[in-house]
Protein backbone atom coordinates (compact mmCIF):
# COMPACT_ATOMS: atom_id res chain seq x y z
CA UNK A 1 0.00 0.00 0.00
CA UNK A 2 0.95 3.64 -0.58
CA UNK A 3 0.10 5.34 2.67
CA UNK A 4 -0.07 9.03 3.38
CA UNK A 5 0.72 10.18 7.42
CA UNK A 6 -0.15 13.15 9.09
CA UNK A 7 1.28 14.88 12.37
CA UNK A 8 1.64 17.97 14.17
CA UNK A 9 3.44 17.74 17.22
CA UNK A 10 3.46 19.32 20.20
CA UNK A 11 5.19 22.66 18.81
CA UNK A 12 2.35 23.52 17.25
CA UNK A 13 4.38 25.01 14.20
CA UNK A 14 3.01 22.69 11.13
CA UNK A 15 1.80 19.81 10.01
CA UNK A 16 4.29 17.29 8.80
CA UNK A 17 3.32 14.85 5.52
CA UNK A 18 4.78 11.76 4.53
CA UNK A 19 4.19 9.05 2.22
CA UNK A 20 5.51 5.47 2.25
CA UNK A 21 5.17 2.11 0.35
CA UNK A 22 4.95 -0.35 3.37
CA UNK A 23 4.35 -3.90 2.27
CA UNK A 24 4.01 -7.01 4.81
CA UNK A 25 5.44 -10.64 3.94
CA UNK A 26 5.93 -12.93 6.73
CA UNK A 27 7.08 -11.60 9.89
CA UNK A 28 8.96 -8.43 8.39
CA UNK A 29 7.35 -4.74 7.09
CA UNK A 30 9.30 -2.84 4.51
CA UNK A 31 8.49 0.73 4.86
CA UNK A 32 9.99 2.75 1.34
CA UNK A 33 9.93 6.33 2.43
CA UNK A 34 8.89 8.27 -0.95
CA UNK A 35 8.90 11.76 0.64
CA UNK A 36 7.50 14.34 2.86
CA UNK A 37 7.00 18.08 3.59
CA UNK A 38 6.22 20.42 6.42
CA UNK A 39 2.99 22.26 5.83
CA UNK A 40 3.21 25.64 8.44
CA UNK A 41 0.34 26.52 10.05
CA UNK A 42 -1.61 29.67 9.25
CA UNK A 43 -0.38 32.35 11.94
CA UNK A 44 -4.24 32.61 13.23
CA UNK A 45 -4.74 29.44 13.13
CA UNK A 46 -1.96 28.11 15.07
CA UNK A 47 -2.36 31.71 17.58
CA UNK A 48 -6.03 29.92 18.31
CA UNK A 49 -4.58 26.59 18.86
CA UNK A 50 -1.68 28.16 21.31
CA UNK A 51 -4.63 29.88 23.14
CA UNK A 52 -6.59 27.26 23.81
CA UNK A 53 -4.17 24.93 25.24
CA UNK A 54 -3.69 23.91 29.16
CA UNK A 55 -3.84 26.11 31.58
CA UNK A 56 -5.89 28.44 29.43
CA UNK A 57 -9.95 28.26 29.55
CA UNK A 58 -11.57 27.66 26.56
CA UNK A 59 -15.28 26.80 25.04
CA UNK A 60 -16.60 23.75 23.86
CA UNK A 61 -17.75 26.49 20.07
CA UNK A 62 -13.90 27.46 20.23
CA UNK A 63 -12.79 23.80 20.15
CA UNK A 64 -15.34 22.50 17.46
CA UNK A 65 -13.83 25.28 15.17
CA UNK A 66 -10.50 24.35 15.73
CA UNK A 67 -11.70 20.58 15.25
CA UNK A 68 -12.76 21.73 12.09
CA UNK A 69 -10.20 23.98 10.92
CA UNK A 70 -7.24 21.89 11.71
CA UNK A 71 -9.40 19.32 9.75
CA UNK A 72 -9.50 21.31 6.59
CA UNK A 73 -5.63 22.31 7.15
CA UNK A 74 -4.43 18.18 7.23
CA UNK A 75 -6.90 17.65 4.44
CA UNK A 76 -5.26 19.96 2.36
CA UNK A 77 -1.47 18.68 3.59
CA UNK A 78 -2.22 14.93 2.99
CA UNK A 79 -3.91 16.36 -1.07
CA UNK A 80 0.11 17.64 -1.56
CA UNK A 81 1.51 14.14 -1.09
CA UNK A 82 -2.34 11.92 -2.06
CA UNK A 83 -1.34 11.37 -5.63
CA UNK A 84 -1.83 7.64 -6.26
CA UNK A 85 -1.95 6.55 -2.30
CA UNK A 86 -4.18 4.54 -1.00
CA UNK A 87 -4.72 5.60 2.52
CA UNK A 88 -4.47 8.79 4.72
CA UNK A 89 -3.33 8.15 8.33
CA UNK A 90 -3.87 11.12 10.49
CA UNK A 91 -2.28 11.51 14.60
CA UNK A 92 -3.85 15.41 14.46
CA UNK A 93 -3.41 17.87 16.82
CA UNK A 94 -3.25 16.82 20.59
CA UNK A 95 -4.56 20.13 22.38
CA UNK A 96 -5.24 17.61 25.86
CA UNK A 97 -3.78 14.90 27.03
CA UNK A 98 -5.14 13.40 30.45
CA UNK A 99 -3.27 12.24 32.68
CA UNK A 100 -4.24 11.68 36.83
CA UNK A 101 -2.75 9.93 39.17
CA UNK A 102 -0.08 9.00 37.18
CA UNK A 103 -3.25 6.92 34.64
CA UNK A 104 -4.08 8.26 31.77
CA UNK A 105 -7.92 8.84 31.59
CA UNK A 106 -8.19 10.18 28.27
CA UNK A 107 -6.33 11.76 25.23
CA UNK A 108 -8.04 15.02 22.54
CA UNK A 109 -6.66 15.47 19.16
CA UNK A 110 -8.41 17.67 16.81
CA UNK A 111 -8.43 16.95 12.93
CA UNK A 112 -12.11 15.92 12.22
CA UNK A 113 -10.90 13.03 9.79
CA UNK A 114 -13.98 13.74 7.72
CA UNK A 115 -12.66 16.62 5.95
CA UNK A 116 -9.55 14.43 5.05
CA UNK A 117 -11.23 11.74 3.58
CA UNK A 118 -13.87 14.20 1.10
CA UNK A 119 -10.60 16.23 0.04
CA UNK A 120 -8.42 13.32 -1.00
CA UNK A 121 -11.49 10.45 -1.83
CA UNK A 122 -9.34 8.19 0.53
CA UNK A 123 -10.09 6.18 3.67
CA UNK A 124 -8.62 7.81 6.52
CA UNK A 125 -7.22 5.60 9.86
CA UNK A 126 -7.50 8.60 13.12
CA UNK A 127 -8.10 8.30 16.67
CA UNK A 128 -4.74 6.71 17.35
CA UNK A 129 -4.21 6.88 20.93
CA UNK A 130 -7.53 6.14 22.96
CA UNK A 131 -7.54 2.52 22.36
CA UNK A 132 -4.42 2.04 23.98
CA UNK A 133 -5.78 4.36 27.22
CA UNK A 134 -8.87 2.30 27.44
CA UNK A 135 -7.17 -0.54 27.71
CA UNK A 136 -4.80 0.62 30.98
CA UNK A 137 -1.99 2.45 28.23
CA UNK A 138 -0.98 5.56 28.27
CA UNK A 139 -1.38 6.12 24.06
CA UNK A 140 1.97 7.08 24.17
CA UNK A 141 4.68 7.31 22.95
CA UNK A 142 3.17 5.62 19.90
CA UNK A 143 6.77 6.02 18.17
CA UNK A 144 7.55 2.53 20.34
CA UNK A 145 5.75 0.67 18.15
CA UNK A 146 8.34 1.25 14.81
CA UNK A 147 11.45 1.83 16.95
CA UNK A 148 11.02 -2.05 18.72
CA UNK A 149 10.73 -3.17 15.22
CA UNK A 150 13.21 -1.19 13.39
CA UNK A 151 16.10 -1.28 16.28
CA UNK A 152 15.34 -4.78 17.79
CA UNK A 153 19.21 -6.13 16.06
CA UNK A 154 20.89 -2.69 17.79
CA UNK A 155 20.14 -3.51 21.38
CA UNK A 156 21.22 -2.15 23.38
CA UNK A 157 20.16 1.24 21.80
CA UNK A 158 17.23 4.25 21.94
CA UNK A 159 15.22 6.18 19.71
CA UNK A 160 14.63 9.37 20.73
CA UNK A 161 12.87 12.27 19.38
CA UNK A 162 12.99 15.73 20.62
CA UNK A 163 9.89 17.62 19.75
CA UNK A 164 7.94 19.87 22.35
CA UNK A 165 7.99 16.89 24.66
CA UNK A 166 10.89 14.62 24.50
CA UNK A 167 10.08 10.72 24.67
CA UNK A 168 12.63 7.91 24.54
CA UNK A 169 12.09 3.94 23.08
CA UNK A 170 14.76 2.12 25.52
CA UNK A 171 15.62 -1.32 23.10
CA UNK A 172 17.11 -4.00 25.01
CA UNK A 173 17.66 -7.62 24.33
CA UNK A 174 15.17 -8.49 27.14
CA UNK A 175 12.96 -6.05 25.73
CA UNK A 176 11.32 -2.86 25.06
CA UNK A 177 10.27 -0.23 27.28
CA UNK A 178 9.34 3.59 25.77
CA UNK A 179 8.45 6.79 27.87
CA UNK A 180 8.31 10.69 27.79
CA UNK A 181 11.20 11.78 29.39
CA UNK A 182 9.97 15.76 29.59
CA UNK A 183 10.01 18.78 28.13
CA UNK A 184 12.00 18.41 24.67
CA UNK A 185 11.63 22.00 23.37
CA UNK A 186 8.35 23.24 25.06
CA UNK A 187 9.78 25.42 27.71
CA UNK A 188 12.74 26.58 25.72
CA UNK A 189 10.00 27.68 22.90
CA UNK A 190 8.07 29.63 25.87
CA UNK A 191 11.68 31.26 27.28
CA UNK A 192 12.94 32.02 23.44
CA UNK A 193 9.44 33.55 22.83
CA UNK A 194 9.63 35.42 26.08
CA UNK A 195 12.79 36.73 26.35
CA UNK A 196 12.57 38.05 22.40
CA UNK A 197 9.37 39.87 22.83
CA UNK A 198 7.88 37.52 20.46
CA UNK A 199 10.57 38.11 17.27
CA UNK A 200 11.26 34.38 17.85
CA UNK A 201 9.47 31.38 18.37
CA UNK A 202 12.28 28.95 19.33
CA UNK A 203 15.77 29.71 20.42
CA UNK A 204 17.18 29.41 16.74
CA UNK A 205 20.35 27.24 16.62
CA UNK A 206 20.51 27.26 20.45
CA UNK A 207 22.32 30.49 20.07
CA UNK A 208 20.97 32.05 22.75
CA UNK A 209 21.50 29.30 25.35
CA UNK A 210 25.30 28.92 24.00
CA UNK A 211 25.97 32.67 25.48
CA UNK A 212 24.55 31.75 28.82
CA UNK A 213 25.58 29.18 32.02
CA UNK A 214 23.45 27.03 33.93
CA UNK A 215 21.49 28.93 36.78
CA UNK A 216 21.98 25.70 39.73
CA UNK A 217 19.24 27.01 41.69
CA UNK A 218 17.25 27.00 38.83
CA UNK A 219 18.17 23.55 37.29
CA UNK A 220 17.71 22.23 40.66
CA UNK A 221 13.81 23.65 41.60
CA UNK A 222 13.52 22.01 37.66
CA UNK A 223 14.76 18.49 38.41
CA UNK A 224 12.75 18.03 41.90
CA UNK A 225 9.73 17.93 39.28
CA UNK A 226 7.89 14.91 40.58
CA UNK A 227 7.49 13.15 36.59
CA UNK A 228 10.95 12.77 36.57
CA UNK A 229 11.58 10.41 39.01
CA UNK A 230 8.24 8.59 38.95
CA UNK A 231 8.96 5.37 36.79
CA UNK A 232 7.55 4.23 33.27
CA UNK A 233 5.38 3.39 31.53
CA UNK A 234 4.26 7.48 31.71
CA UNK A 235 3.61 10.36 29.53
CA UNK A 236 3.02 13.86 29.91
CA UNK A 237 2.54 17.30 28.02
CA UNK A 238 2.12 20.82 27.67
CA UNK A 239 -0.76 20.31 30.65
CA UNK A 240 2.28 20.38 32.45
CA UNK A 241 5.01 22.44 30.82
CA UNK A 242 3.32 25.83 30.38
CA UNK A 243 4.18 29.06 30.14
CA UNK A 244 2.77 29.71 34.65
CA UNK A 245 4.86 26.61 35.41
CA UNK A 246 7.69 28.15 33.72
CA UNK A 247 6.95 31.47 35.99
CA UNK A 248 6.52 29.65 39.17
CA UNK A 249 10.38 27.85 38.67
CA UNK A 250 12.11 31.26 38.22
CA UNK A 251 10.26 33.11 40.84
CA UNK A 252 12.50 35.23 43.11
CA UNK A 253 15.77 34.67 40.62
CA UNK A 254 18.24 37.11 38.97
CA UNK A 255 17.91 35.65 35.54
CA UNK A 256 19.76 36.95 32.07
CA UNK A 257 17.77 35.74 29.03
CA UNK A 258 21.09 33.37 27.85
CA UNK A 259 21.26 32.10 31.36
CA UNK A 260 17.70 31.17 31.18
CA UNK A 261 18.29 29.79 27.67
CA UNK A 262 20.98 27.62 28.94
CA UNK A 263 19.46 25.88 32.14
CA UNK A 264 16.52 24.90 30.04
CA UNK A 265 18.82 23.56 27.63
CA UNK A 266 20.16 21.83 30.23
CA UNK A 267 16.97 20.63 31.80
CA UNK A 268 16.39 18.61 28.46
CA UNK A 269 19.64 16.91 28.48
CA UNK A 270 19.92 15.68 31.80
CA UNK A 271 16.75 14.40 31.33
CA UNK A 272 16.78 12.35 28.31
CA UNK A 273 20.50 11.51 29.11
CA UNK A 274 19.18 9.65 32.27
CA UNK A 275 16.93 7.56 30.36
CA UNK A 276 19.77 6.86 27.67
CA UNK A 277 22.77 5.90 30.54
CA UNK A 278 23.53 2.26 29.27
CA UNK A 279 22.88 2.81 26.01
CA UNK A 280 25.42 1.93 22.88
CA UNK A 281 23.45 4.18 20.43
CA UNK A 282 21.13 7.11 20.22
CA UNK A 283 19.30 7.87 17.36
CA UNK A 284 17.67 11.64 17.33
CA UNK A 285 14.70 12.93 15.55
CA UNK A 286 12.66 16.05 15.74
CA UNK A 287 12.87 19.60 15.57
CA UNK A 288 15.51 19.63 19.02
CA UNK A 289 18.29 17.23 16.51
CA UNK A 290 18.69 20.57 14.89
CA UNK A 291 19.59 22.80 18.53
CA UNK A 292 23.44 22.45 18.60
CA UNK A 293 23.43 23.73 21.91
CA UNK A 294 21.33 20.96 22.92
CA UNK A 295 23.74 18.37 20.98
CA UNK A 296 26.25 19.59 22.80
CA UNK A 297 24.73 19.44 26.35
CA UNK A 298 22.99 15.70 25.68
CA UNK A 299 26.83 15.01 24.36
CA UNK A 300 28.77 15.76 27.32
CA UNK A 301 25.81 13.99 29.46
CA UNK A 302 26.37 10.60 27.42
CA UNK A 303 30.21 9.97 27.17
CA UNK A 304 31.05 7.28 24.91
CA UNK A 305 27.81 7.04 23.59
CA UNK A 306 27.18 6.82 19.86
CA UNK A 307 25.09 10.18 18.82
CA UNK A 308 23.20 9.28 15.74
CA UNK A 309 20.30 10.91 13.53
CA UNK A 310 17.60 9.08 12.34
CA UNK A 311 18.75 9.83 8.63
CA UNK A 312 21.85 7.83 8.93
CA UNK A 313 19.17 5.16 9.36
CA UNK A 314 16.68 5.84 6.45
CA UNK A 315 14.13 7.80 7.90
CA UNK A 316 14.47 11.56 8.15
CA UNK A 317 14.72 13.59 11.19
CA UNK A 318 12.31 15.73 10.59
CA UNK A 319 9.57 13.40 9.27
CA UNK A 320 10.24 10.28 11.42
CA UNK A 321 6.89 10.90 13.15
CA UNK A 322 5.09 11.27 10.34
CA UNK A 323 6.38 8.26 8.69
CA UNK A 324 5.34 6.33 11.91
CA UNK A 325 1.73 7.15 11.34
CA UNK A 326 1.63 6.32 8.03
CA UNK A 327 2.91 2.65 9.58
CA UNK A 328 0.03 2.84 12.30
CA UNK A 329 -2.61 3.40 9.72
CA UNK A 330 -0.94 0.35 7.64
CA UNK A 331 -0.93 -1.99 10.90
CA UNK A 332 -4.84 -0.83 11.44
CA UNK A 333 -5.74 -1.71 8.18
CA UNK A 334 -3.68 -5.09 7.69
CA UNK A 335 -5.58 -6.15 11.20
CA UNK A 336 -2.11 -5.79 13.09
CA UNK A 337 -1.51 -4.69 16.51
CA UNK A 338 -0.45 -1.24 16.57
CA UNK A 339 0.40 -1.03 20.18
CA UNK A 340 3.18 -2.02 22.44
CA UNK A 341 2.11 -2.99 25.96
CA UNK A 342 5.48 -3.10 27.53
CA UNK A 343 5.73 0.94 26.29
CA UNK A 344 2.71 2.15 26.68
CA UNK A 345 1.63 -0.02 30.03
CA UNK A 346 -1.70 -1.11 28.30
CA UNK A 347 -3.16 -4.40 29.31
CA UNK A 348 -2.30 -6.00 25.44
CA UNK A 349 -1.84 -5.52 22.41
CA UNK A 350 -4.74 -3.56 20.52
CA UNK A 351 -6.32 -2.79 16.92
CA UNK A 352 -5.74 1.14 17.23
CA UNK A 353 -7.83 3.77 15.63
CA UNK A 354 -11.04 4.15 13.75
CA UNK A 355 -11.38 4.11 10.30
CA UNK A 356 -13.48 7.19 8.10
CA UNK A 357 -14.44 5.50 4.83
CA UNK A 358 -13.66 7.31 1.13
CA UNK A 359 -15.27 7.70 -1.74
CA UNK A 360 -15.51 4.37 -2.52
CA UNK A 361 -16.64 1.23 -0.28
CA UNK A 362 -14.10 -0.01 2.32
CA UNK A 363 -12.37 -3.13 1.29
CA UNK A 364 -9.87 -4.09 4.10
CA UNK A 365 -7.78 -7.58 3.44
CA UNK A 366 -7.86 -10.12 5.71
CA UNK A 367 -6.14 -9.65 8.79
CA UNK A 368 -2.27 -10.84 8.37
CA UNK A 369 -1.76 -14.21 10.07
CA UNK A 370 1.67 -13.89 11.59
CA UNK A 371 3.11 -11.43 14.32
CA UNK A 372 5.25 -8.67 12.92
CA UNK A 373 8.72 -8.42 14.23
CA UNK A 374 10.78 -6.41 12.72
CA UNK A 375 10.79 -3.24 9.89
CA UNK A 376 12.97 -2.94 7.40
CA UNK A 377 13.49 0.27 5.64
CA UNK A 378 14.37 0.09 2.02
CA UNK A 379 15.08 2.20 -1.04
CA UNK A 380 12.94 -0.48 -2.49
CA UNK A 381 12.10 -3.86 -1.03
CA UNK A 382 15.35 -5.58 -2.12
CA UNK A 383 17.56 -2.76 -1.61
CA UNK A 384 18.10 -1.78 1.99
CA UNK A 385 19.33 1.71 3.14
CA UNK A 386 19.27 2.08 6.62
CA UNK A 387 20.05 -1.09 8.14
CA UNK A 388 21.84 -0.61 11.69
CA UNK A 389 25.17 -1.59 12.33
CA UNK A 390 25.65 -4.05 14.92
CA UNK A 391 27.39 -2.07 18.10
CA UNK A 392 31.35 -3.34 17.72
Amino acid sequence: MRVVGLISGTSVDGIDVAVADLSVSGDEIVLVPLGHSSVPYPDDLRRDLLAVLPPSATTVARVTRLDTRVGQTFAEAAATLSAGADLVASLGQTVFHWVSDGRARGSLQLGQPAWIAERTGLPVVADLRVRDIATGGHGAPLASTLDALWLRDLAPAVALNIGGIANVTVVRADGVQAFDTGPGNALLDLAAHEVTNGAQDSDLDGAIAARGHVHTELLDRLLAEPYYAAPPPKSTGKELFHADYLHAATAGLDLTAEDLLATLTELTAVTIARACADATTVITSGGGADNPALMRALAAHLPGTRLAVSDEFGLPREAKESYLTALLGFLTWHGIPANLPSATGARGPRLLGSITPGENPLGLPAPHPVAVTRLRVAAHPDQPIGVPDAPS
